[in-house]
């Protein structure tokens, strides 16, 4: 991980902000376990943050006026150089909390009027996860499809995706 955070920041001159966003709620979670992992890696001159992304289920009745947890995230993304996603693997498909975030993330509606503009626009983004199997890649594989649709820009390689279960088990939350 700390080469993967290396590559963000060259891509900056001056102090850099990520904001990493975990798919799982759970207090245990091996995917939030991954993101404070790269908190405590991630070299001088960056600005971590791991955001809370405990947010009402996205409803286009509340889009206009969404309540203050909504709007802290929003903020919270437009201000970051680049995002770090961490998502557990449902069902072969990022998880429903990632992708709530990424719905409240393109409803930010600006306060001189206008339409929505999404916060994920012209980003840097890196995509990690933990899980069974291949350790959640197939999650990513949904995750970088969308990000065509967000622009985020996500690296390439290298995929990280780490595996949580069997007798290997390298990772404690």
């Amino acid at each position: 991980l700390d080469h993967y955070l290396f590559i963000l920041v060259t891509k900056f001159i001056t102090m850099v902000k990520i904001v990493a966003i975990s798919g799982s709620l759970r207090a245990a979670s091996f995917n939030t376990g991954l993101l404070r992992s790269a908190q405590l890696l991630a070299p001088k001159g960056v600005e971590f943050i791991i955001a809370n992304v405990s947010l009402p289920l996205y409803n286009t009745d509340i889009e206009l006026s969404p309540p203050p947890e909504v709007i802290a995230f929003q903020e919270l993304v437009k201000s970051a150089d680049a995002v770090l996603l961490a998502s557990p693997e449902h069902n072969y498909l990022p998880s429903a909390v990632i992708k709530n975030a990424i719905d409240w993330g393109t409803r930010s509606f600006p306060a001189s009027g206008g339409g929505p503009v999404s916060v994920w626009n012209d980003k840097p983004a890196a995509l990690i996860s933990a899980g069974g199997g291949v350790g959640g890649l197939r999650a990513q594989y949904v995750l970088r499809q969308t990000a065509v649709f967000l622009n985020l820009h996500v690296l390439n390689k290298p995929e990280v995706g780490v595996q949580i279960w069997g007798a290997n088990q390298i990772f404690d939350p």
